[in-house]
């Protein structure tokens, strides 16, 4: 009878709780999705919905016992999605209230997916690079995904160029002034040239590899962005993402893999 008098009360309020909550796990997944640490997000979601009903049910034993993990785990949450939650900190740290779009916008909470999907043009993205590789000229591509990357523009030259196979080309030429540092992408545009990409202490990759992949596993651990790099010395190009370097069989494998990804 309680249960139904809880329903009978059920007011705006209420309402609000649920959507905030649903909205809040929705974009929890979306951050998390593509990675390790989504297997344990919805081991954590499991365990919680099981520790309510062992309440609901009154089974005090169990419900002690989880209720204890529930209590305690916090901190192991912490360490657990450190790079998530550094991830979210840095969002939301460069978002600029005077800059154009306010946090809702950059966070996407409320647009539209279809509006929002990106449309990068990947095939001319790969076939750049595939031609960069021909001729061993080293390029380090930057797409930007759900964080955005403004704070990193500052570090180079800002840009508003529609993405096309020559211009990458162009760019990355070697007596190009603009060829040394990363490129930014965002929606099928190029923000920035000549960025510096900050390389973080805890990447710890092969050393055969140089600092243009160092820079783009680290972007790529800081935040969601994904990166590609053409090795200057065997051009051969390398696709990163979430801080680890992917391995693909073939281009048409990898033009599949990251249009998945940005989709």
């Amino acid at each position: 009878m309680e249960f139904f008098r809880e329903i009978i009360n059920f007011s705006f309020v209420d309402l609000l709780d649920i959507f905030l909550v649903a909205t809040l796990m929705y974009y929890a997944y979306k951050l998390l999705k593509g990675t390790v640490a989504i297997n344990i997000f919805v081991g954590i979601i499991f365990i919680y919905i099981l520790w309510r009903v062992t309440l609901i049910l009154n089974m005090e034993l169990l419900s002690s016992i989880i209720g204890g993990f529930m209590s305690v785990g916090i901190i192991a949450l912490i360490v657990v999605f450190q790079p998530e939650i550094r991830k979210f900190l840095l969002m939301v740290g460069s978002t600029n209230i005077s800059q154009k779009g306010s946090f809702i916008e950059k966070i996407s909470f409320l647009k539209n997916q279809k509006l929002n999907r990106d449309t990068t043009d990947v095939n001319s993205v790969i076939s750049a690079c595939v031609n960069m590789g021909k001729t061993k000229t080293g390029a380090l591509i930057v797409i930007e995904r759900n964080n955005r990357l403004n704070f990193l523009n500052d570090t180079g030259d800002e840009m508003n160029i529609t993405v096309s196979q020559p211009i990458l080309e162009s760019i990355f030429f070697k007596n190009s002034p603009l060829h040394d540092g990363a490129i930014i992408i965002s929606n099928n545009i190029i923000k920035a040239t000549r960025v510096v990409l900050p390389i973080s202490n805890e990447v710890n990759i092969s050393e055969k590899y140089g600092l243009r992949h160092k820079a783009a596993v680290s972007i790529s651990h800081k935040t969601d962005a994904i990166a590609l790099v053409v090795s200057e010395e065997s051009g051969i190009l390398s696709y990163i993402k979430s801080g680890e370097i992917i391995n693909y069989k073939s281009n048409d494998e990898l033009l599949k893999i990251i249009k998945k990804d940005i989709s």
